[in-house]
């Protein structure tokens, strides 16, 4: 490991949302708070929500009950609460002319929203869905891309206790319609249809959906780039017409802590994906930390941080978190590379962005194309650089620190996840930072390395566990327990298992090693090996299928197929046909055809087998295979 590399002023350490926190609680260090959360969670969760003002209706009986087992763990018990309330509507009152976000296109359009109209907009929105019978539990589905009236829906719905969930654009109709059917989804919003590099994207493939959902009522269209044109349908309800005759004043729902908030899909280790389900109460509490603590927003702070509101880092960081603290935010629903790379410079400099959200893929993207800030625009305004969604490699993590920071700005690497509810390791205002260090386990989760044994080890790569609840645990997992069970709890007894590999140092710094399981992140996209693989199987000519991940200098990680066939010459039909039936994220980056594929006398494939060959790594012991002479046929990447 390298000395460290960034050492924090005074001003850094002590002028910070997290600084103050501890004082307030007569804590000198990062340690000690650390030390003292693990031992008393329920103090810390009960102090957080404290100091982040959060708005009850009635107040909880207590922080935490684990009767049921740590796994059924709820949180704030008895409590009354809904998020919208302490979030936009708070700052509604107490700053109703700040402006909450800024919208950017890449046409150039612009527009901004206070937090005034925020409030205004989302009630009447949410008159709307109580107009169409949306109720309290309802499930609202948005499949839009980063626009005002996707936050919007999302608000709205909180509001009056609907339950959304947010679904990437980029995906197909297919995968769009598993998930819909899975949460049993009563509205669907979609967009007219918009623009990525210029080109045209309809959604109205959607419409699809439609009849292949039984429990969908309606689809909302909202106009945007007018890229698709609807008919009138009995099913399908325009934006702007059902907004017209609705009032801007709603009663905000009266929620129980425990209450479901949104449902959030991510893939897993089999092909079907995994709903988690995160509550008003805890989510509550778990987002605005994650806001004020790890990235030190504040009212004042304007974020750039182009991340999806169908992945949990943009719910987090561009909605909740965000607004549980009264910060504003540039949204921008374009490609930072389109039309030019400095686009993100402009942004950063015309709006005095003062924390800037990146991922990996897009820091390595601006360094191999060598896209510097001009010396046209300050960056002066910006004080923390947060990265996540997947690990950062060290010569990325300079460039950042030494071209975009200068030295003197903090890279605030942080990791977690969708069943987590945000960042579980992350960089901390006042921190000596390494490159690449994803910093410490936040406060108030116990985090620990296991070796197979489920022994504690440091200073080699184990497996990343967690010993103890926290308020932003997936309610199980949506329709699946038994699921939730075995994925998270059966390999260790009473402890989580996050399935990553992590190591941690001398000086106690965290760094992350990559899944432990059969999961691809490109550019911090999850994928299961399963989900790619049911795509292919699914091709009329394919018999056979497997797929493995292979590192990408841009994407971080990128996807190689293996495919059985009775015909030649396919490939490129099949990488069409898996981006059709997943989404273009999925597109696979080396495709094989192979006359069949390495697997045991039992039948299981031997992806690991396929992935060393590609990589030209050591085979070891090949005496359990039936065939292996098929990997004479994959010739290797390096």
């Amino acid at each position: 490991m390298s000395d460290f590399e960034f050492i924090p002023t005074k001003q850094q350490a002590e002028e910070s949302n997290i600084y103050r926190f501890m004082q307030r609680h007569g804590i000198c260090s990062l340690d000690e708070l650390c030390d003292r959360s693990r031992q008393d969670p329920g103090w810390f969760w009960s102090a957080v929500e404290r100091d982040l003002a959060l708005v009850w209706d009635a107040h909880y009986d207590r922080t935490l009950d684990s009767t049921d087992g740590i796994e059924m763990t709820r949180w704030y018990v008895g409590g009354k609460i809904n998020i919208y309330r302490s979030s936009v509507e708070k700052f509604a009152r107490k700053q109703p002319e700040k402006t909450a976000y800024y919208f950017l296109s890449e046409d150039g359009s612009r527009s901004k929203i206070t937090y005034s109209e925020l409030d205004s907009m989302a009630s009447r929105l949410a008159n709307a869905l109580l107009a169409l019978g949306v109720r309290k539990g309802d499930v609202v589905a948005i499949y839009m891309p980063m626009i005002k009236e996707a936050i919007l829906a999302i608000l709205a719905s909180a509001k009056i206790g609907a339950v959304q969930t947010v679904i990437f654009s980029g995906y197909s109709s297919e995968s769009l319609n598993i998930r819909l059917q899975d949460c049993n989804a009563k509205i669907l919003f979609v967009t007219d249809g918009f623009y990525r590099k210029g080109k045209p994207i309809s959604q109205m493939h959607a419409v699809d959906s439609l009849a292949r959902c039984p429990s969908l009522e309606k689809m909302i269209v909202v106009p945007y780039k007018g890229v698709d044109s609807y008919g009138e349908s009995g099913r399908i309800v325009f934006y702007d017409s059902m907004m017209a005759p609705q009032g801007c004043m709603c009663k905000t729902e009266v929620m129980d802590s425990e209450d479901p908030l949104f449902i959030l899909y991510t893939s897993g280790t089999t092909g079907k994906p995994k709903g988690a389900v995160h509550v008003h109460g805890g989510f509550s509490a778990f987002a605005a930390s994650q806001s004020a603590y790890l990235v030190d927003t504040t009212k004042d702070d304007v974020l750039f941080w182009p991340a999806d509101i169908g992945w949990i880092t943009g719910l987090v960081w561009n909605v909740y978190g965000l607004l549980l603290v009264g910060a504003g935010a540039v949204i921008y629903d374009g490609v930072l590379g389109y039309p030019d790379f400095n686009t993100v410079w402009d942004i950063l400099s015309r709006y005095n962005v003062t924390i800037f959200g990146i991922s990996p893929t897009a820091v390595r993207l601006l360094r191999r194309n060598n896209a510097l800030p001009p010396e046209s625009v300050s960056l002066e305004k910006l004080k923390n650089i947060p990265t996540t969604g997947e690990p950062i490699d060290e010569d990325s993590w300079r460039w950042l620190f030494e071209k975009v920071g200068s030295k003197k700005i903090p890279i605030m690497n942080l990791s977690g996840g969708t069943e987590v509810g945000g960042a579980m390791l992350s960089v901390f205002p006042g921190m000596k930072l390494k490159p690449s260090t994803v910093g410490i386990p936040i406060p108030g989760m116990h985090l620990d390395v296991f070796d197979e044994d489920g022994n504690s080890v440091r200073g080699k790569d184990g497996y990343l566990v967690v010993k103890s609840p926290w308020p932003a645990m997936t309610r199980s997992l949506l329709n699946d327990n038994q699921r939730f069970l075995k994925t998270y709890w059966s390999r260790f007894e009473d402890v989580w298992f996050h399935g990553d590999y992590v190591l941690v140092d001398d000086d106690n710094l965290w760094y992350m090693r990559g899944r432990a399981d059969d999961v691809i992140n490109v550019s911090g996209h999850r994928m299961s090996t399963a989900e790619i693989e049911h795509a292919m199987m699914s091709h009329a000519w394919i018999t056979d299928a497997a797929s493995v991940s292979v590192p990408d200098d841009m994407t971080g990680e990128a996807i190689a197929v293996f495919f059985v066939a009775e015909r030649t010459g396919l490939e490129s039909e099949i990488s069409e046909h898996i981006c059709a039936k997943i989404g273009r994220i999925a597109k696979p980056k080396l495709l094989f055809q192979m006359s069949d594929l390495p697997k045991t006398r039992t039948g299981k494939v031997m992806r690991r087998l396929l992935r060393s060959k590609l990589l030209g790594d050591d085979l070891g012991d090949l005496s359990s295979l039936e065939n292996p002479q098929v990997l004479g046929e994959i010739s290797k990447m390096f």
